[in-house]
């Protein structure tokens, strides 16, 4: 619809104000302040007051006004790299979306029988697509029954199932594709389908109602990503992860393609392997992950997971290390220890059972030097027995493990476990740190 021919209203909200609605004035008490009010603030009787006498046309456009201090990162004299300016605002919206996005089912309706069009956008979203947002499943309901598109894009290209994005929303997606939703729509800019977005979000019921209605299980976005390629990226936070792990699992149930590569050639195992997600990074494996597979950095997911294991701590990265070189991970080059020694430092278990996985790496006065000193002294006893062995040998138990190592290959996950010895030998073979080497 032509926005010339829409009634456009300006309502001006000063910066201190702008978190809620001014009260109306006297001398505007009819005016679109008190019916912007009305709306967000769900008063049914001053909005059937509102429409009744003064507002009959309920399709308006809201023209917003916020005043809002923004940051100018501009180089200025004196060496000042920049400036708070006082910015206007604007958000175009209308009665509608208004009460979509509060969640206000009665305006709702009282609204849509007063002729308020539900496919109209007026702003950048439709009614439809702020109820989606917001999870109100009854609105959604509402206004599907009362014509809305289910298909409808916003001007960024979203459809409402894009923008079915939280747990909130699983019962506003199951209303969609019930009203015949599309649920393998791309949206316009990455390309993505519905199932891409409840991969990156971590939300399993979303993707196995997506699956059921017959979504791409290897839909491939504009980078080339797979959903379950993307719920291994985002797989970041450690209260995240058994979520993700749920999502992949209904993934790969449906036959997700394990190995698949992004644009950069990296593998759900190397994004897995990088956020040190371990029970991910155990389920690709058990899948037939390729665990030496290279992106275009030449990183393999071992390298992937040994450079970020100084940010990731608290998830104990040296267990995914642990995991790939049990699944027969190719090892870091020798001569390239000591970087690994410098860039991890600060995760010693990292270092520990990367190094226990070699026969035998000459350590050598260098890398005193390359261990900071807080460091050092926060792991002493460890990098005290690592110092220890500067120009000697490995000891004879170390030897020992090594050889089992090899004869056992790429099986060492599988074979050592059902090794008739103790467990805490089994352990030692399978290269769980003891916070000393020798």
């Amino acid at each position: 619809m032509d926005r010339d021919s829409v009634h456009r209203v300006q309502i001006f909200l000063p910066f201190e104000q702008k978190q809620h609605i001014m009260a109306s004035c006297t001398s505007k008490r009819h005016g679109p302040e008190t019916f912007h009010r009305a709306l967000v603030l769900g008063d049914l009787p001053l909005l059937k007051a509102m429409v009744s006498k003064y507002y009959e046309d309920v399709n308006l456009l809201f023209d917003i006004c916020h005043e809002e201090m923004e940051w100018q990162a501009k180089p200025l004299a004196m060496g000042v790299s920049g400036l708070w300016s006082l910015e206007y605002k604007r958000e175009l919206t209308s009665p509608l979306c208004i009460t979509a996005s509060h969640g206000y089912t009665e305006c709702l309706r009282y609204l849509l029988q007063h002729g308020a069009k539900p496919n109209l956008i007026l702003g950048s979203r439709s009614p439809l697509h702020m109820a989606c947002v917001n999870g109100h499943a009854d609105c959604t309901e509402l206004l599907l029954e009362q014509g809305a598109n289910p298909r409808l894009q916003t001007e960024e290209g979203m459809a409402p199932l894009h923008l079915c994005n939280t747990a909130q929303s699983f019962r506003c997606a199951k209303l969609l594709l019930r009203y015949r939703a599309d649920v393998n729509q791309l949206s316009e800019e990455d390309q993505e389908t519905p199932l891409h977005v409840a991969a990156k979000h971590g939300l399993y019921s979303h993707a196995h109602l997506y699956l059921r209605y017959g979504a791409t299980v290897d839909a491939m976005n504009a980078h080339w990503v797979s959903p379950l390629s993307s719920a291994c990226s985002s797989a970041v936070r450690l209260e995240q992860q058994k979520d993700y792990l749920q999502v992949c699992k209904i993934l790969i149930a449906y036959g997700a393609s394990i190995n698949t590569m992004d644009s950069e050639k990296r593998s759900p195992l190397h994004k897995g392997a990088r956020n040190a997600s371990l029970q991910l990074v155990h389920l690709l494996l058990k899948h037939g992950a390729d665990v030496n597979t290279i992106d275009y950095n030449g990183s393999s997911p071992l390298a992937s997971a040994i450079q970020m294991a100084p940010f990731k701590e608290e998830l104990e990265p040296h267990c995914t290390v642990q995991t790939l070189l049990n699944h027969g991970s190719h090892r870091v080059w020798p001569a390239a220890f000591l970087k690994v020694l410098k860039s991890c430092a600060a995760s010693p278990k990292t270092i520990e059972v990367l190094f226990n996985s070699y026969q035998q790496i000459n350590v050598t006065e260098a890398w005193m030097e390359t261990v900071p000193d807080d460091i050092l002294q926060m792991h002493r006893p460890f990098y005290e027995s690592l110092f220890a062995l500067v120009y000697g040998p490995r000891s004879l138990q170390h030897l020992c493990r090594f050889a089992v190592r090899k004869l056992f290959g790429n099986q060492c996950s599988i074979l050592i476990p059902k090794l008739s010895i103790p467990k805490s030998l089994r352990g030692y073979l399978l290269l769980d740190p003891e916070g000393l080497v020798y």
